[in-house]
C-alpha cells in the first residue's frame, strides 16, 4: 500500500492502468460466475438450462440502466469511487443469488449489471486522462483484457468450487474477491478522482432528468465515425454475449462434457481473448486504422462461430482450438473500440461518448442471449441460433467495411 503514492508520482498511467485492469477483471469475474455455474443454478431453481440467457440479458439491462442514469454519480463521486461502488453492489448481488429462487436470481442479475456499469465509462475517463497517446489503443486493450481474464478465472475457479462445495460456495468466493479489490484501489483515489465535480447534483430529479438520459445518446453525434463504430460494436456484443452465456451449457448439453471440463474450455476461450486484446490492440496502434482491423476481425469471428455450429460430433478434438479461436477474435474488440471512441471524442465528453457507445453495446448484450435462448426453444437445437449469431456479425462487418 505504501508504494501507491510513489507509483502515482513516477508513472500515473501505470497506476491508472493497474487499477482499471484489476477492476475490469473483477467485474467480469462477477458477471461470468453465473453463466459458468448455470447448469447447477438453473437445475436448482427448476429451470431449463437455456434460461440462463434470460438472466444474462438482465445483467446487460442493469448495465444499460447505469449507463443511462449514472453520469451524475460518476461526475460527483469520481471514477475510482464508482468502480468501488460497483464492486460492492456486485458482491451484494451474488449474495442475493445465493438464495436460489428464480426471483432472487433475476434480481441478482439486474444488480450485477448495475454493478458492472461503471467499468466502461470510469475506466475510459481514467485512461483517456493518463495514457500516452501513441500507445492509447494498446493501453485500452490491456485494460479490456481484464474482461476475458475475469471470465477465465470464473471458468477455472468457480466451476471446480461449485462441483466440490456447491454453487453457493462459488458465489461466496466471488463476493470476497470483489470486496478485496474495492479496498485495494483506495490508495489511488486521491489522484485519479482529483477532477471530480463535488458540486454536481445527484438528486433524484437530476438523475432522472431528460438531459441526463439523453446525454450519452446525443454524444454519439460528435463524430461521423461513431455511429458506424457503434453498429459494429453491437454486432460483436451480440456474438460475444451469446458465446459467454451459452458455451458451458452448450458443451454440457450437446457435447456430453462434465462441468469442470466445459469450464476449462470456457477458460481457454477467455484466455485467448486476453492474449488477443493485447496483441490486436498493439496491432491497431501500428496500422493506425483500428476500424478496418475490426471489420476483418468481424469476418473471422463470424467464421469461427459458424464452424463451431457445424462441427460434427466425431470432430470433438477441434472443440478446444475452435473455442479458443472464437474467443481470440470474438472477445477482443472492446479495447480497440473504446480507444477509437476516446480518440475522436472531445476531452470533456469522453465519459458521455463512451457511455453512449457502451449503452448500445449492452442493448446488444440484452437482446442477444434472450433471442438466442428463444431460438433454441423454437428450433429445438443449437445449430441455427449459432449460425444466426455468425451471420449478423458478418453482415454488419460487410456494411461498415463498404461504408468506409
Amino acid at each position: 500500500m505504501r508504494m501507491a503514492p510513489r507509483l502515482c508520482i513516477m508513472a500515473p498511467w501505470i497506476a491508472a492502468l493497474g487499477a482499471t485492469l484489476l477492476m475490469q477483471s473483477v467485474a467480469s469475474f462477477m458477471t461470468q460466475t453465473l453463466p459458468v455455474v448455470a447448469p447447477l443454478i438453473t437445475a436448482s431453481a427448476g429451470l431449463a438450462p437455456e434460461r440462463i440467457g434470460n438472466f444474462s440479458s438482465l445483467v446487460a439491462f442493469g448495465t444499460v440502466l447505469f449507463l443511462l442514469l449514472g453520469g451524475p454519480f460518476l461526475a460527483r463521486l469520481g471514477p475510482v469511487r464508482m468502480l468501488q461502488a460497483g464492486a460492492v453492489l456486485a458482491a451484494v448481488a451474488l449474495l442475493v443469488a445465493g438464495l436460489g429462487t428464480v426471483a432472487a436470481i433475476g434480481l441478482a442479475s439486474l444488480l450485477l449489471g448495475v454493478g458492472y456499469g461503471p467499468s466502461p465509462p470510469a475506466g475510459s475517463r481514467i485512461l483517456a486522462a493518463t495514457a500516452p497517446k501513441h500507445h492509447r489503443t494498446l493501453i485500452f486493450s490491456v485494460k479490456q483484457a481484464g474482461a476475458p481474464l475475469g471470465g477465465a478465472l470464473a471458468g477455472l475457479v468457480a466451476a471446480p468450487i461449485a462441483i466440490a462445495a456447491g454453487w453457493p460456495a462459488a458465489l461466496l468466493v466471488a463476493v470476497g474477491t470483489s470486496l478485496l479489490a474495492a479496498a485495494a484501489i483506495q490508495p489511488l483515489r486521491s489522484m485519479l478522482d482529483a477532477e471530480r465535480d463535488a458540486t454536481r447534483s445527484i438528486a433524484l430529479r437530476d438523475v432522472l432528468s431528460a438531459h441526463t438520459i439523453a446525454a450519452p445518446i446525443a454524444a454519439l453525434r460528435v463524430d461521423p465515425l461513431l455511429p458506424r463504430l457503434t453498429a459494429l460494436s453491437v454486432a460483436f456484443a451480440l456474438c460475444q454475449g451469446c458465446l459467454f452465456s451459452f458455451t458451458v451449457t452448450w458443451l454440457v448439453e450437446t457435447r456430453g462434457m462434465g462441468l469442470v471440463e466445459a469450464g476449462g474450455v470456457f477458460a481457454a476461450m477467455q484466455v485467448a481473448g486476453v492474449v488477443a486484446r493485447i496483441l490486436l490492440g498493439w496491432l491497431a496502434d501500428r496500422t493506425g486504422n483500428a476500424t478496418r482491423n475490426l471489420v476483418v476481425q468481424g469476418f473471422v469471428a463470424a467464421g469461427s462461430v459458424a464452424a463451431l455450429a457445424l462441427l460434427p460430433t466425431q470432430a470433438d478434438a477441434l472443440l478446444l482450438p475452435l473455442c479458443a479461436l472464437a474467443g481470440f477474435v470474438g472477445a477482443s474488440w472492446n479495447g480497440i473500440s473504446l480507444a477509437e471512441v476516446a480518440r475522436v471524442a472531445p476531452p470533456d465528453r469522453v465519459s458521455d461518448v463512451t457511455s453512449g457507445t457502451t449503452l448500445f453495446v449492452f442493448l446488444g448484450y440484452v437482446a442477444g442471449p434472450s433471442v438466442f435462448s428463444l431460438l433454441v426453444t423454437l428450433t429445438g437445437g443449437w445449430t441455427l441460433p449459432m449460425l444466426a449469431v455468425a451471420a449478423q456479425l458478418a453482415v454488419v462487418a460487410a456494411l461498415v467495411g463498404r461504408a468506409r
